[in-house]
């Protein structure tokens, strides 16, 4: 029977990525994304199915999971990728986006393991990949938010884990540095200013800075590594934080 995947922020990005290997492995991928223009091209590309939603809403959430079991029924793989950035001091730091990154990076990934759950435990089968970051690990400034949520997700990746082991449902995080995304892309101007430095210096300065090997990150280095996450041969590997961090935290 064909394996039922989610994967949020699947228009663009590491999101996509995911979907596109999943999708070439026999997947049957639903994706989704608040951006209804950019689901729409990307499920047309890949030829999976798309559904709109906002999770930062409880209700969007659960429609989402009930919307893939009554077109399926079944889920068996769930990837929560979907989230933002935002740059900048904790002084300044607005407290509604405070709210809103955290209810996107961590209060979803907890709400849609929770609605797939009875799924998978009735199969006996399944699969959570929580892409978190190394900031999951570490710390850097102005990312409060940021890392705070991933923090966050590394913990319900690890409780999760020890809940689902008994159901053959496994659990792990990706833990990756700068990955090539839109996302980033758009964070260099914020670091810039932040930072008091030159757009051209923080690739450099401060988003390799640390990295023993200095390049960015593919989105389909991610997307390979969620595929064997999900397959049986990482059936032993759950409650992990898989560090593709370029030597990041080696030092």
């Amino acid at each position: 029977m064909t394996k039922v995947e989610v994967v949020t922020g699947g228009a663009s990005g590491i999101g996509y990525a995911v979907a596109k290997s999943l999708i070439g492995n026999g997947y049957q991928v639903v994706i989704a994304d608040l951006n209804q223009q950019a689901g729409d091209e990307a499920a047309q590309t890949l030829n999976c199915h798309f559904i709109q939603v906002d999770l930062s809403k409880q209700s969007d959430n659960k429609r989402l999971i009930d919307q893939v079991v009554a077109k399926y029924s079944q889920v068996d793989i769930l990837v929560n990728n979907a989230g933002f950035q935002h740059v900048c001091s904790i002084e300044e730091f607005p407290e509604e986006m405070w709210n809103t990154m955290l209810s996107v990076m961590l209060t979803s990934p907890f709400l849609l393991t929770k609605y797939c759950w009875p799924h998978m435990t009735k199969n006996h089968w399944g699969r959570v990949v929580n892409i978190a970051s190394v900031h999951g690990q570490i710390a850097s400034p102005f990312k409060a938010a940021y890392i705070s949520a991933k923090h966050g997700l590394v913990g319900l990746t690890k409780t999760a884990a020890l809940e689902g082991g008994e159901f053959g449902i496994t659990v792990n995080a990706i833990c990756p540095a700068y990955v090539r995304t839109p996302l980033v892309e758009k964070q260099i101007a914020d670091q810039a200013k932040a930072h008091n430095i030159a757009p051209e210096r923080v690739v450099t300065e401060i988003m390799l800075k640390n990295a023993a090997i200095k390049r960015m990150i593919e989105p389909e280095e991610i997307g390979e590594l969620v595929n064997y996450l999900v397959s049986d041969n990482a059936r032993s590997f759950t409650g992990s934080n898989l560090t593709m961090d370029l030597g990041w935290t080696a030092q």
